[in-house]
């Protein structure tokens, strides 16, 4: 029970309280319970049975302290089990739906016992929401989108979440004496931007055939499982509670390799790949590469061994989609792909002046730890009220205390003035020029207006992008995975104008966005545009998310000499376009 699952626990406990009607302070008690646990830097799970020290957390009273006992001791707590009980779990799932907070699912609820998903599509087909208050013939119909995408995307989980499952989940199989090595497979290895389960490969003297039982006990105890699917000799099936199915295969260490290669996949490279074994009279499985003619074993103990065999250079599983890389390997033609440690800079992150949570200064020495050379501060434009944007007297201040705070840092690293301004619906930016041009770091993005068409969408980005001062185009497509599509927009029109214009596009490593996606990665290079890689944080914490992004990258086969931020900090600013 980590920090974000109590964090989670507490915000749902919250959420349910709202829809019971219940008193405003003790809703505001346990979100600020919430944010407290996901924010605070101990482990409350290691510190529970100590009151004093969960005292000492603020938003943290008696109550508080005793309810998350309760939570690390059993998985949840009394109210929740008893507010749960009276609305069903899936009352949860109807927030997860764009626009719907706690008083619309209690509206739902008082107007016609509305308490899932499926209820509320049943009702909407049925005209039952016409005429509640705030159902409106276009929320009612975001409501239906918001249904059709929710569906699209149940059983799927964002990268990061299935890599959280996968870690803890190793930590606590390695606590085994005879398991020695713990290797995720499958779509989370890939670095795919979602996964569908997850496979774990697990070996050591206990994964050994005949040795196995002791070892199968000890997966099937996992505290996190929430019930068991299957458990046979070498193989553990179950649904953890946030219902991600997972697979542990114990396996002998002299088959490993052949596992990995084929429970990594894809199912496209793997197909691909037996084709060329066939051809070369051999057989590949989840067991070996063997001789078709008399069975005998060829390769099975590493990856490397199993490429080699088929005369081909061993490959990133990033890059195992068939999308020529079997080819590449055959002839030695991989590329080099770019890696975290390729990157010099971070150029796009909040702070205090708007919706973040560290100051400037605590920004760039979180930016020093990573090793970066340089970072940009680009807090938010005066059009995202909600997260107290920037208008033009603000901005300039900002940029008086970001200059100051590179001033201080004395050549430890560099501090970019800049700015997220929004592209509002006309395509014009949110600040004056006069403002942008004492800016070396100009992002522009859309947080507002997702409905419009795709021409019109399209136009509006292109115009943003033809003021002179936008260098950065933002989270181009404005997805957040499994809760947003991207808007509708033509992206081969705004790529070919962003190269023409010189306007770097991002790849936001927001494990929430992921935006560009791979494939639009591929066709920006294709197009020539410049291409940056950036965290969005919001917190001193989330610099070390440009993982997640890096993965994208390196699906899109892109290179260090593919990504402006991994120059150096005057060459990253001469690699932009230009300043008027």
């Amino acid at each position: 029970m980590d920090n974000a699952a109590i964090a989670r626990l507490l915000a749902e406990t919250a959420d349910l309280l709202e829809i019971d009607g219940g008193d405003s302070f003790r809703i505001r008690s346990y979100r600020r319970a919430a944010e407290s646990a996901e924010q605070s830097t101990v482990d409350l799970a290691s510190i529970a049975n100590d009151t004093a020290q969960l005292l000492e957390i603020p938003g943290i009273g008696k109550g508080m302290a005793a309810h998350l006992q309760s939570i690390v001791a059993t998985g949840s707590m009394p109210l929740r089990d008893e507010l749960l009980a009276k609305y069903g779990a899936s009352i949860l799932d109807l927030l997860k739906l764009p626009g719907m907070g706690p008083k619309t699912v209690a509206l739902l609820w008082d107007a016609a016992k509305i308490a899932s998903i499926d209820q509320l599509a049943e009702a909407i087909d049925a005209g039952k929401l016409t005429g509640l208050p705030r159902m409106g013939a276009k929320q009612i119909e975001k409501l239906h989108k918001g249904i059709d995408d929710y569906r699209r995307s149940v059983g799927r989980f964002r990268l990061d979440v299935a890599e959280d499952s996968a870690s803890r989940l190793s930590r606590y199989l390695l606590q085994f004496v005879g398991i020695q090595n713990v290797s995720p497979a499958g779509s989370l290895r890939r670095g795919r931007e979602t996964v569908g389960d997850l496979d774990l490969l697990v070996t050591g003297p206990a994964c050994e055939p005949g040795n196995t039982a002791a070892a199968v006990k000890h997966v099937a105890a996992y505290p996190e499982i929430h019930d068991i699917i299957a458990k046979g000799e070498n193989k553990v099936s179950f649904h953890l509670g946030n219902g991600l199915q997972v697979d542990v295969r114990l396996l002998p260490s002299e088959s490993y390799g052949a596992a990995l290669q084929y429970f990594t996949g894809s199912k496209a490279h793997n197909v691909a790949l037996r084709q060329r074994a066939l051809k070369m009279g051999y057989t590949l499985s989840e067991w070996a590469l063997a001789r078709l003619d008399d069975g005998s074993t060829v390769a099975a103990k590493t990856e490397k061994d199993i490429y080699k065999a088929l005369h081909m250079d061993w490959m990133p599983p990033e890059m195992r989609e068939n999308l020529g890389e079997i080819e590449a390997a055959a002839h030695h033609k991989l590329p080099k792909l770019i890696e975290a440690s390729d990157l010099r800079g971070d150029v796009h992150m909040h702070t205090t002046a708007t919706d973040g949570r560290n100051s400037i200064h605590e920004m760039a020495e979180a930016g020093i730890e990573r090793g970066y050379q340089y970072i940009a501060i680009t807090d938010h434009s005066k059009n995202m009220a909600m997260t107290n944007g920037l208008d033009e007297k603000r901005a300039l201040e900002h940029i008086r205390r970001i200059r100051e705070v590179d001033k201080r840092m004395e050549g430890r690293i560099r501090v970019f003035t800049g700015i997220e301004v929004d592209i509002l619906a006309d395509g014009k930016l949110d600040l004056d020029d006069e403002v942008l041009t004492q800016m070396e770091i100009v992002i522009a993005s859309i947080h507002t207006r997702f409905e419009m068409t795709r021409d019109d969408m399209t136009a509006r980005v292109i115009r943003a992008m033809e003021n002179p001062y936008t260098r950065i185009l933002g989270h181009p497509t404005g997805r957040l995975l499994l809760r947003r599509e991207p808007f509708s927009l033509d992206m081969s029109a705004v790529l070919r104008k962003a190269a023409e214009l010189g306007v770097a596009v991002e790849q936001n490593a927001a494990p929430e966005r992921l935006d560009l996606c791979d494939r639009d990665l591929r066709l920006a290079k294709e197009m020539g545009c410049k291409v940056i890689i950036s965290t969005d944080s919001h917190d001193t914490r989330h610099l070390s998310k440009i993982e997640y992004g890096v993965r994208q990258l390196r699906r899109a086969w892109l290179g260090p000499r593919d990504v402006l931020n991994t120059r150096t900090a005057k060459q990253f600013l001469a690699a932009l376009r230009p300043r008027p």
